[in-house]
């Protein structure tokens, strides 16, 4: 077992590695998503999205091994947590110690790029509310101040009062 916890340890140490990348793209991206610039802005999702796909795949090999730890000790690998694993290794103050270090490590920076992705969402909302809003600006501005039956221009745009006119005059 004690190459499983190293292998757990090895896995754990290169997610963390790779969020701290996710982190990093994250910081980078808030001042671009400020400035409106939708190319780098695209490019940076484009790297994050290769950074999601390696922690998705470290997760998976983190699972198996996980599974294949639940078949040693005998546990169910649902119910199996790393505070477990960790109170276990109490008596491998090694592997007890590094797994504590790796998920600390891990946690922070996953707290961290939470904190930096919901501060980007508000960004992106508010650019987005901005564009509504000069949208809305642009076409109010194109139609211009019509209201009754006049036009922008301040003269009458036709009927007033209900009144019509005709070749026909019927006082005649």
């Amino acid at each position: 077992m004690p190459s499983l916890m190293e292998e757990l340890i090895e896995v754990l140490d290169k997610e963390e590695i790779k969020y701290k990348e996710l982190l990093a793209l994250s910081e980078k991206k808030t001042p671009i998503i400020v400035e409106g610039n939708i190319e780098k802005l695209q490019k940076i999702t484009d790297e994050e999205q290769v950074a999601v796909d390696d922690i998705g795949a470290l997760d998976h090999k983190r699972s198996e091994i996980m599974t294949d730890i639940a078949t040693v000790i005998n546990k169910d690998v649902n119910t199996l947590k790393l505070s477990y694993l960790i109170d276990m290794l109490q008596t491998r103050p090694k592997e007890h110690d590094a797994l504590v270090a790796v998920n600390d490590r891990l946690r922070k920076t996953i707290t961290n790029l939470r904190l930096i992705n919901d501060q980007n969402q508000v960004l992106i909302r508010q650019q987005l509310d901005m564009i509504d809003f000069n949208i809305s600006l642009n076409k109010a501005m194109r139609e211009g101040p019509q209201t009754g039956d006049y036009t922008r221009h301040a003269g009458s745009a036709g009927n007033v009062m209900g009144e019509t006119r005709s070749a026909f005059d019927a006082k005649q």
